[in-house]
C-alpha cells in the first residue's frame, strides 16, 4: 500500500520538475566569456551573468524557503557572495552548479538565524505571486503548494534531486548531510506529497 501511495503522483511530480526548468541558458562560449571578463572585475560581464541564472537561483532559493520575501533575499545573498568570490571559481564544477552552492549555502544561513519555520509555511501562500516558469496548471499548483508544505529537511532534498536534479552526493553536500539521509529524506518527501495529492483528490 506505501509503494502505491509513493507512485501515485510521480507522473504528476516529474511533470512539475520539468516545468520548474528554465527553458533559456546561456551558450558554453558565452558563459566562459563573461565569467573571465567577470572576473577581471567587470561589472558588465558580471550582470550579464546575473541576467542569464537569476530564474534558476531564484527559483531555488523560493522552493527552499517558501516564501517570496525570504527567496528574493537569499537569491540577492547569493549573487553578492558570488561577485565577492568569484576569484575562486576554477571551473571545477558547471558555473550554474557553483552558483546553486552559493545558494544553498545562503538559505541554510539564513534558517540557522530564524528558525521559524511556521512562518515560513503559512507565507507560503505568497508563491502564487511569485514569477513561475510553469503553467498556469491547477495540479503542478496543487504540488507546489504541497512541496511548500514538506518539513524543512525533506523539502530541501527534493528540490534539489527532484526539481534541479542533483545527484545525492551533490544534494548531501550541499546541504551538509550524509548521502543516506539524503535517499532517505527523497524518500519520505515523495511520500508524504503522495499522501497531499491523494487527500486532494489526485489517482494513480
Amino acid at each position: 500500500m506505501a509503494a502505491v501511495a509513493t507512485a501515485l503522483p510521480r507522473a504528476l511530480i516529474e511533470d512539475y520538475s520539468r516545468n520548474m526548468q528554465v527553458a533559456t541558458r546561456p551558450t558554453i562560449s558565452d558563459e566562459t566569456r563573461w565569467i573571465q571578463r567577470a572576473q577581471d572585475a567587470d561589472a558588465g560581464a558580471f550582470e550579464a551573468l546575473y541576467r542569464m541564472h537569476i530564474d534558476r537561483v531564484y527559483g531555488l532559493c523560493l522552493r527552499m524557503t517558501g516564501n517570496v520575501s525570504e527567496a528574493e533575499d537569499c537569491a540577492q545573498e547569493a549573487f553578492i557572495q558570488a561577485w565577492n568570490q568569484l576569484g575562486r571559481f576554477r571551473g571545477d564544477s558547471a558555473f550554474g552548479t557553483w552558483l546553486h552552492r552559493i545558494a544553498v549555502n545562503a538559505v541554510l544561513g539564513r534558517m540557522r538565524k530564524s528558525k521559524r519555520e511556521q512562518d515560513r509555511i503559512q507565507a507560503a501562500h505568497e508563491v502564487s505571486s511569485a514569477p513561475a516558469s510553469c503553467e498556469d496548471n491547477g495540479s503542478l499548483r496543487d504540488l507546489s503548494d504541497a512541496v511548500d508544505r514538506l518539513p524543512e529537511g525533506a523539502r530541501h532534498v527534493f528540490v534539489l534531486n527532484g526539481i534541479y536534479g542533483y545527484s545525492h552526493e551533490e544534494s548531501s553536500d550541499m546541504l551538509g548531510i550524509a548521502v543516506g539521509t539524503s535517499k532517505a529524506q527523497l524518500h519520505r518527501a515523495r511520500r508524504l506529497l503522495a499522501q497531499q495529492l491523494k487527500e486532494q483528490g489526485y489517482e494513480a
